[in-house]
């Protein structure tokens, strides 16, 4: 454990700087374009939340592109606990760095959430915004709904991510991968379950609400869903490893 802290203090940083400035962004983005004090897309998009949502979707998949580019090569740029685990099942990190890459990430996310509270404050907390914590639809059926779109979306997202990096032709779009499938995820998914994909991103938001409201969705179904598609991507791998696009090791993380 002391081992792993002292060689990998940095990386471990790395991850709680990322998912931190991802909540920063996605809340200074949401109060700019959802308050209804300020709104300022109603006068080019009117009412329409897709449309309004499309910004924040743009910015925040860009975001994620440039912090896999930047830090993918140091840290793997996982940024979230349910990938972590991921990386753990197929062998690709150590049990104390998983350990301390998932606090790091808790701790990123909360920070940035309480930082975000004391900045914004009566902007953050207006009922339109809500610290932007992740919550299901309403309706009917609006928390198996979220559940569904949560695990669907985390299924595809880590599938994509393991068989991109994994592969030499597709390796170098790894970042590009992600940051457009979040992008569509924001824009598209939202409304179903806050679009989350992300254990620790909802804690955060949550800890800053003091609502605990539907977390046990975004502690399962993104964990759950990214283990599953580890499973199929091991299993892929042992029918198709004789393959030349494949290869046994990729640089998604510090620890060899």
């Amino acid at each position: 454990m002391i081992e792993s802290l002292r060689k990998h203090w940095r990386e471990y940083l790395m991850e709680a700087a990322g998912l931190g400035g991802f909540i920063i962004g996605a809340s200074l983005l949401t109060v700019l374009l959802e308050h209804p004090n300020l709104f300022v897309m109603e006068s080019w998009f009117g009412s329409h939340p897709l449309l309004r949502r499309a910004p924040l979707g743009i910015v925040m998949g860009a975001y994620i592109a440039l912090f896999v580019h930047l830090c993918g090569e140091r840290s793997g740029a996982h940024i979230n606990p349910a990938v972590t685990l991921s990386f753990l099942r197929i062998g690709k990190i150590r049990i104390w760095d998983a350990a301390f890459y998932v606090f790091a990430q808790f701790t990123g996310a909360t920070l940035a959430a309480l930082l975000m509270t004391a900045i914004l404050g009566e902007l953050y907390e207006h009922p339109a915004i809500h610290y932007v914590t992740t919550v299901s639809g309403t309706g009917a059926n609006g928390v198996q709904k979220a559940f569904i779109a949560e695990f669907i979306i985390s299924f595809v997202l880590m599938l994509v991510l393991l068989i991109a990096i994994n592969s030499k032709r597709l390796e170098k779009y790894a970042g590009a991968l992600a940051g457009l499938l979040i992008g569509i995820y924001i824009i598209v998914e939202t409304p179903y379950s806050g679009m989350s994909l992300n254990p620790a991103r909802s804690f955060g938001s949550a800890f800053a609400a003091g609502d605990w409201t539907d977390l046990w969705i975004y502690f399962t179904a993104p964990v759950l869903a990214m283990l599953m598609a580890s499973e199929i991507f091991l299993w892929l791998k042992r029918i198709w490893m004789h393959k030349t696009s494949w290869h046994k090791e990729s640089p998604t993380h510090p620890v060899k």
